[in-house]
């Protein structure tokens, strides 16, 4: 491009280049260049003009050449697809006519901070430096697809939004970030896509709106971050999708507010993630799924569960805050599934590890009350059976207290009226206590029971207390093989 060819404005642009010199149209450090439509030709530049001076600038002896502008609206299409530029880009709170062109090429650094776009086409391209758009409006689709950015991803307070709400407003699936990906405050009207990026550094979500109803709010499957993910705050409607996720450090979603009606609202299945936080936060529309998830440290509070989990094969090694097992146990008969008998050992094991082996007991109990649902009749009666006299093993002190009683009432009822013996002469004396024991206990013998022989409803009372007695003893050995067992 010949440099007669200029307007003023251009022609600034082109004299800083060689020097690397700002040129700065704005009349306030704080104008909105999402005005910058109505802006007139002195503060206009030609995309061609700037494309000229990234792929063949002047430059000047003894300085560094850049480009850096601000507060300039660019006319045309800045095509700059497969060129390499390795001059510093700044084009800071600038309105771009058109969608910048930049599939494939490289960068020595690349700022669109405060800028205002139509979108951004730049699938491939590769960052040697940091990415800054930070305080960003686009107004379309932004393409990173396969990005390589060395360093940092500066897309803190920027505005996605796009004219097809079936369309992703920022696709960063498959990116290489050598660093952090700071998305703070952002405001996505439409599904962000991370898929199958790589993140070496940590994610920053804080306070961030995403809103893509019934739809991917954030579609994360396979993520993975050798850092954390710090979503604090978030208020996302639509389903955030983590599957298959890899998250070396922490996974942060306190005080979030997750909405998804009818839908998981938060998909994290067949995850791997070092800590996971649930907390400060009202309860998720519609559903949780952590199926077949791995997980170190499970920070989740009761009040944040929603009304239906899917829990099939979680796994975790530490469950807090410490909650007692009656807060914690509807979370697991929430499930879609029905009865899982992992989710409750899952449970029980926590509560192992922390010291609390009543609350682990709860559970134990709770799961066979849980499993008793899923039998036959027959199944179910003695299911009954044995909670109603030891608790499924697991308060067996009550099988003690039914020996008791039946006693007494064994030993009155003999004690008024005694059985008269089958041989007189051979017959012991009569002991009302002893006899009852016999009836009572089926192993052990005082000679009682085999020496008189009750009649009338003294007889029938003699086969109560003998089933009874069997019914008792076969559930109190039950509850001590489980208390070996676990020991």
């Amino acid at each position: 491009m010949e440099i007669d060819d200029l307007t003023p404005a251009e022609l600034r642009v082109w004299r800083a280049f060689a020097t690397g010199e700002t040129v700065d149209f704005r009349g306030a450090e704080d104008e909105d260049a999402a005005r910058g439509g109505d802006w007139r030709p002195e503060r206009t530049i030609r995309a061609a003009v700037l494309q000229s001076l990234l792929l063949n600038g002047p430059e000047e002896q003894g300085k560094i050449a850049a480009l850096k502008v601000a507060g300039a609206r660019i006319t045309g299409e800045l095509d700059v697809r497969y060129g390499t530029v390795d001059r510093y880009v700044r084009l800071a709170q600038c309105y771009f006519d058109e969608v910048p062109q930049l599939y494939g090429c490289q960068f020595r650094q690349l700022n669109l901070s405060g800028s205002a776009l139509p979108g951004l086409a730049a699938a491939t391209v590769r960052v040697d430096g940091v990415l800054r758009m930070t305080g960003c409006r686009f107004r379309g689709p932004v393409g990173l697809g396969g990005a390589q950015i060395s360093r940092a991803i500066f897309v803190d307070r920027a505005e996605f939004s796009a004219p097809d709400a079936s369309e992703a407003v920022l696709r960063l699936h498959y990116a290489e970030i050598g660093d952090e990906l700071m998305a703070a405050g952002v405001r996505a009207h439409g599904e962000v896509r991370l898929n199958g990026a790589h993140v070496s550094g940590s994610v920053i979500l804080n306070d961030a709106q995403l809103s893509h109803p019934g739809r991917a709010a954030l579609d994360a499957q396979t993520l993975v971050v050798e850092g954390n993910v710090h979503m604090r705050r978030v208020d996302a409607v639509g389903w955030i999708g983590l599957s298959g996720a890899r998250i070396a450090g922490r996974l942060d979603l306190s005080e979030a507010r997750l909405s998804n009606p009818g839908d998981a609202a938060l998909r994290a299945s067949g995850c791997t993630i070092g800590e996971l936080w649930l907390r400060k936060s009202p309860p998720m529309e519609d559903r949780l799924n952590l199926r077949r998830s791995q997980i170190d440290v499970l920070f989740l509070e009761p009040d944040v569960v929603p009304r239906e989990v899917h829990l099939s094969s979680l796994t975790y090694t530490t469950l807090t805050p410490h909650e007692p097992a009656e807060r914690r146990l509807p979370m697991l008969e929430r499930d879609r599934e029905g009865y899982v008998p992992y989710a409750y050992e899952q449970l029980t094991a926590a509560y192992h590890r922390g010291g609390d082996d009543h609350a682990a007991r709860l559970v134990q109990l709770a799961k066979q009350r849980r499993h008793r649902s899923t039998l036959a009749w027959y199944g179910r009666l003695w299911g009954h059976v044995q909670d109603a006299t030891v608790g499924y093993g697991f308060r067996p002190l009550r099988a003690f207290g039914w020996l008791l009683s039946l006693l007494a009432v064994g030993s009155i009822a003999y004690a008024l009226h005694h059985p008269p013996p089958l041989k007189a002469s051979e017959a012991p004396p009569f002991n009302p206590v002893f006899y009852t024991l016999d009836l009572l206990l089926p192993v052990i013998s005082f000679g009682q029971e085999s020496a008189f022989a009750p009649k009338g409803g003294y007889q029938w009372l003699s086969y109560v207390l003998i089933i009874t007695g069997w019914i008792l003893a076969t559930t109190v050995v039950t509850g001590v093989t489980r208390t070996v067992s676990r020991q």
